[in-house]
């Protein structure tokens, strides 16, 4: 018998093998709050006491978020990295804490992973599991997404359309808390815009108008975009990562042609583009997974699904391209009318 010779390394199947570690050691600590004590250097005993923990435990538990980058230790005193400071801090416009811990749990199912695989899923909810509360604390944790680096990207994306100077009105289809679409208006000297939005939701966004006082340029308009109307007269309609939500695709996309005035531009960002038979790319496939095992019909997120419907329902030209934002690569589809 003869050692083998190999060509592959199992070094990936190791990094796999104690990837849970790295999401344990992120989620644990937002739970316990730990980069709220982290903004300057500090020793553990100290954080330890601030946190009423355990000393060596709380050291031990500082090194290995020093491991994965989200800590810096310096001469024994810790303190956030720029991306912990950015977006891990409680209180601040960025904080991804709350969404990501959501974000996690929405993956419980695959905790039954070889169950769902043997047994395929479960029978569907009688009933929405979406109560007006959920879709208001939703668009609550997406603010501070879109402030943390969503808004910006499209923002300048669509500063850079040659029409945008002349552009009048907005619709922001599907905008959630209303940061993109608010943006974006404040990138224009005199454009005005519209959020529209589940009714939960648009309450969520007239807060953030307020807040950011841009009620004499923004305003809201509720209902749902798959059945309801959306408004007319607009010379630019953006939908960030709603079309999702799209029942029949060719029937809302013809619903955005129908709103648009002649020349206008619809800018479509779309998160859920897969390539390589749909097993690419590797964090969009990872993050449909529980949905799909579940039994929710992912079948429509396939790459340049948006930009055939867009030519199906009339648009006389469409320019795609790939944008890669904090949760990874998304379609930029640009349709004219």
């Amino acid at each position: 018998m003869e050692i083998p010779e190999l060509s592959v390394s199992f070094g990936d199947l190791w990094k796999m093998l104690i990837a849970p570690v790295r999401s344990k050691l992120l989620l644990t600590a937002i739970e316990l709050k730990v980069f709220n004590h982290l903004s300057k250097p500090v020793s553990a005993d100290a954080v330890a006491k601030s946190m009423g923990t355990h000393p060596r435990n709380t050291e031990l538990f500082l090194d290995g978020l020093a491991a994965i980058d989200l800590v810096l230790k310096k001469n024994g005193l810790y303190q956030n990295a720029a991306i912990s400071e950015t977006f891990l801090v409680e209180g601040t416009q960025t904080y991804l804490g709350q969404l990501l811990t959501f974000m996690a749990r929405a993956d419980s199912p695959l905790e039954n992973l070889s169950k769902l695989v043997k047994e395929g899923p479960p029978p569907p909810p009688e009933t929405s599991q979406f109560s007006e509360e959920m879709l208001a604390q939703g668009a609550l944790m997406m603010a501070n997404s879109e402030r943390a680096g969503d808004a910006q990207l499209v923002t300048r994306e669509v500063s850079k359309l040659p029409e945008f100077p002349s552009f009048r009105k907005m619709l922001d289809l599907g905008g959630g808390p209303g940061i993109i679409g608010m943006a974006v208006v404040a990138a224009h000297p005199s454009m005005k815009g519209i959020i529209f939005d589940l009714p939960a939701v648009v309450k969520v966004a007239e807060t953030f108008i307020k807040d950011y006082e841009m009620e004499d340029r923004m305003g809201t308009l509720s209902g749902d975009f798959n059945r309801d109307f959306i408004g007319k007269g607009y010379d630019l309609i953006l939908a960030c990562n709603s079309l999702q939500f799209a029942r029949d695709i060719d029937s809302v996309l013809k619903k955005i042609y129908d709103a648009l005035n002649y020349g206008g531009v619809f800018s479509s960002i779309y998160g859920f583009g897969q390539t390589h038979e749909r097993t690419k790319p590797e964090n969009l496939v990872l993050s449909l997974l529980s949905l799909a095992l579940m039994g929710r019909d992912t079948s429509m997120f396939h790459r340049g699904f948006i930009a055939d419907s867009m030519l199906r329902v009339g648009f006389k030209s469409v320019r795609s391209r790939t944008l890669n934002m904090g949760w990874g690569p998304v379609e930029l589809d640009i349709a004219r009318k």
